[in-house]
């Protein structure tokens, strides 16, 4: 057994992995991959964003093929015993497991980097092939194939992250070309390449453009249907952990509903949605909701791909922190460019890590965790000019707004009206909707917003679901050319304050006032109104209550 060499490390983090109380079985994908073995298209390669189970299903393969040690006891109870090929395959093959991101100590070159790869791969072989008289000097794949032809002995390459190089900064280049042509010596046109399982973030085919990976074929999210059930986790799936959650868990905290806003949203190319799977279990684990979305490096930040161009996606990200999806031209392999510069660029780049979905040409944030994400750069980044000015005067909307301040709110939203940007024009109620969502950023601190919400007998623009004790609920109504005062008379005659009379009648921290607020732009005085009345949920509609008019 070795460190790369018939690991037993691949199935012992499988093992915890299917021994935990949220497991879900993927094991199918077992059966996909078989007929792959030893064929032509051999090489596979699945690039998902980061937190999707990538590396779960690296070692689930390795465990499974591997002949390191006998993984029966685990497999035997999961879907893949079912098949009629299980036998036959499981515990047969030598596997090499590679996992890229992982370092020398203290490493600051490519030079150590990938010595230890080459180097503990050889001296595993080495010792497993002694009668061989392999020579250490000899390259890797002229050992492997020495191998092969004495003993004809094949090998599974099993490797996980394999763009992690193109994310270490002390990596040039020039030596990421090196890793490339380190790839291709080793399994391209290899007969003792049995299969090629291959696990990632970025496309290959960018890099490859000189041919060196295109044996591969890929398989990403956005536009490859095959093998999008086994990364994320389904309806279903969440379905079932949350059964699991609920029967087990003291106190739960959590309901079906929260953890479809928190991390839904995942499109894959056959129109199903996905959650994050990482995300789920944390939250059934903790017992609390929360943003569990981590990682390393700069290429985590949203501001990293926005940086190049923020006067074309400003308006953008306007609108879809607002819920709106955004024509876009998801390309893959621009999303691997040095400089990200077109709005289609940096989008390509965001869906891939998982900071954007996409679906019928379309980009969007896919639930609240993205959400906070976006929040943060809004709040924290001067570059994005007027929206960061607006998004800083967030929470002293939401104090006006409590204290019935309507004069305030009024400037507020005329604050920075008169910029270049087209989206203030307020040529219909999406644009006065966006900036309306912008200027209340802050309340998502205080409570759940939600946009064009079933309530009553029709759709309410916005609902402020209060989650933090004594304060007021709000119920937000907007206008184009008209007055807030049919603002907040449509909330009454469409009765919205029923929406409050379940969802939220059982929470204790709620206070049970809620505010009607009406905001109007007058295109032609180019001024904005409100008007708020406040109203105590047991009534069905406001009877004399007071109001505050600006």
């Amino acid at each position: 057994m070795g460190i790369f060499l018939n690991s037993t490390a691949p199935f012992e983090a499988y093992k915890i992995t299917a021994l935990d109380k949220y497991f879900v079985d993927k094991t199918m994908l077992i059966e996909e991959l078989i007929p792959s073995i030893g064929r032509e298209q051999r090489f596979l390669c699945i690039t998902r964003p980061r937190r999707f189970g990538k590396t779960v299903m690296a070692n689930m393969v390795a465990s499974y093929f591997g002949k390191a040690i006998d993984s029966s006891f685990v497999f035997e109870h999961l879907a893949i015993a079912k098949s009629p090929v299980y036998e036959e395959y499981i515990n047969k093959y030598d596997v090499i497991y590679i996992d890229f991101s992982r370092l020398p100590e203290n490493c600051q070159t490519y030079e150590e980097y990938i010595n230890r790869i080459k180097t503990g791969i050889k001296e595993d072989l080495l010792e497993e092939f002694p009668e061989l008289e392999l020579k250490e000097e000899m390259s890797l794949w002229d050992i492997l194939a020495k191998i092969f032809q004495k003993t004809n002995r094949k090998f599974m390459f099993i490797m996980d992250e394999w763009d992690a190089v193109f994310h270490m900064p002390f990596i040039s280049q020039k030596e990421r070309q090196e890793y490339l042509l380190f790839l291709k010596n080793l399994l391209k046109d290899q007969v003792y390449v049995e299969l090629a399982y291959m696990t990632g973030i970025l496309p290959i085919a960018k890099y490859s453009a000189a041919s060196e990976l295109n044996m591969f074929v890929e398989y990403n999210m956005a536009t490859r249907e095959r093998f999008s059930s086994y990364f994320g986790f389904s309806e279903e799936e969440v379905d079932k952990l949350f059964q699991i959650y609920s029967e087990t868990t003291i106190r739960p905290r959590i309901t079906r509903h929260d953890l479809k806003i928190w991390y839904d949203g995942y499109c894959t190319a056959s129109g199903e949605q996905l959650y994050n799977p990482r995300s789920i279990i944390c939250a059934l684990s903790d017992n609390q909701l929360g943003s569990y979305w981590t990682g390393s490096g700069p290429y985590d930040e949203i501001f990293y791909y926005i940086k190049g161009n923020i006067d074309e996606v400003r308006e953008d990200f306007i609108l879809m922190i607002s819920g709106e999806h955004i024509e876009a031209k998801v390309q893959e392999y621009a999303a691997t460019a040095e400089e990200l510069t077109t709005k289609n660029q940096i989008y390509s780049a965001m869906v891939i890590y998982g900071l954007l979905t996409y679906e019928d040409g379309e980009v969007f944030i896919p639930n609240r965790e993205m959400m906070y994400k976006y929040n943060e750069l809004l709040l924290t980044n001067e570059s994005l000019g007027y929206v960061y000015r607006l998004a800083k005067e967030s929470e002293r909307m939401l104090k006006a707004t409590l204290a019935g301040d309507t004069q305030t709110m009024a400037e507020i939203l005329e604050y920075d009206h008169n910029t270049e940007s087209p989206i203030l024009s307020y040529n219909n109620e999406i644009e006065l909707s966006a900036i309306v969502n912008l200027v209340y950023l802050a309340a998502r601190d205080k409570y759940r917003v939600e946009r064009e919400d079933k309530a009553g007998k029709g759709y309410v623009d916005f609902i402020f679901y209060p989650e933090k004790k004594n304060i007021s609920a709000i119920i937000l109504e907007l206008k184009v050319d008209a007055s807030p005062e049919e603002a907040i008379q449509q909330i009454k005659d469409k009765q919205y304050i029923l929406r409050f009379k379940g969802k939220l009648a059982e929470k204790a921290k709620y206070t049970g006032e809620i505010l009607l607020v009406g905001i109007n732009y007058n295109k032609e005085t180019k001024m904005h109104s409100c008007k708020i009345e406040k109203i105590n949920r047991n009534l069905p509609q406001a009877k004399e209550t007071p109001s505050f008019d600006k």
